[in-house]
């Protein structure tokens, strides 16, 4: 593991590797965001407040998402230590990111739907980021696959975790379906009719029902009925998302309009 970009290698700074990776996928899903944004022709002076509100809601909500875990409180850190110090949470962020926007479009009056305009912003930065959490974080359980990815004793004794044994590369699993998503997004789902705002709420659901089965091999704690947190809360989110999206396909959301010009031909024909 390498805790900073000095022991990747000894001419690299002694930066925190998992910030430089977060600051690299923001920096690489704002040039994904402005070029949507100029096809899609959105110049509304109000959009840079509608960003911000989506960064202060993911960095804010990506701290309190792991803050009051324990039920005897005296375990937990206290609300300052937390937001300063704490572990963060992808799927807290990506909560936080939600109530930052509506916030922030409330505030300034802005009442259009910005889901497309972050969807493949937000695939990309996840993608970036999760290299951060490879090279620094607890890889998985173990398999029996090739492919695993084994600890030294240093490593393994910081993580808590075996040495030389192969372990799940879970965050490799996430930069795939981050990338696979991406490019989904960028080459097809943003040039199909969708209803305004959909491909977010598509491939946050697509990334919910995938975090729910790879948290089964992230090695993270059990919290209650054998699931983990992150399981236990995207039990009760993903269905509600499900119930968008179907509900959203009933009243036509995601379906070709037909081309005016071919059904004034069909009429002439009949």
């Amino acid at each position: 593991m390498f805790p900073t970009l000095h022991d990747i290698a000894a001419w690299l700074p002694p930066l925190g590797t998992h910030a430089v990776f977060v600051a690299l996928g923001l920096v690489a899903a704002s040039i994904v965001f402005t070029i949507e944004k100029r096809r899609r022709k959105v110049s509304d002076p109000r959009m840079p407040y509608i960003v911000l509100g989506a960064l202060a809601g993911a960095a804010i909500m990506s701290r309190l998402g792991t803050w009051a875990q324990h039920v005897d409180f005296s375990e937990n850190l206290s609300l300052a230590d937390q937001l300063l110090h704490g572990n963060a949470s992808i799927l807290s962020a990506l909560v936080g990111a939600w109530l930052g926007v509506h916030v922030a479009k409330r505030l300034a009056g802005y009442k259009e739907r910005t889901g497309d305009l972050f969807a493949p912003a937000v695939a990309l930065a996840m993608a970036i980021g999760r290299i951060g959490c490879l090279l620094t974080e607890l890889p998985g359980t173990p398999t029996g696959a090739s492919w695993g990815i084994m600890l030294d004793r240093d490593a393994a004794a910081r993580l808590g975790a075996p040495a030389g044994v192969p372990l799940h590369p879970s965050f490799v699993y996430e930069i795939m379906f981050h990338l696979a998503a991406f490019c989904l997004l960028w080459f097809w789902l943003r040039h199909r009719p969708i209803a305004a705002g959909e491909t977010l709420t598509l491939y946050i659901a697509a990334y919910g029902v995938f975090r729910f089965f790879i948290e089964f091999v992230r090695g993270n704690d059990i919290a209650w009925l054998g699931l983990t947190r992150p399981q236990l809360f995207l039990a009760v989110t993903i269905p509600l998302l499900l119930v968008r999206i179907v509900l959203k396909a009933r009243r036509g959301g995601f379906a070709a309009p037909v081309a005016t010009e071919r059904m004034i031909a069909h009429d002439r024909r009949a």
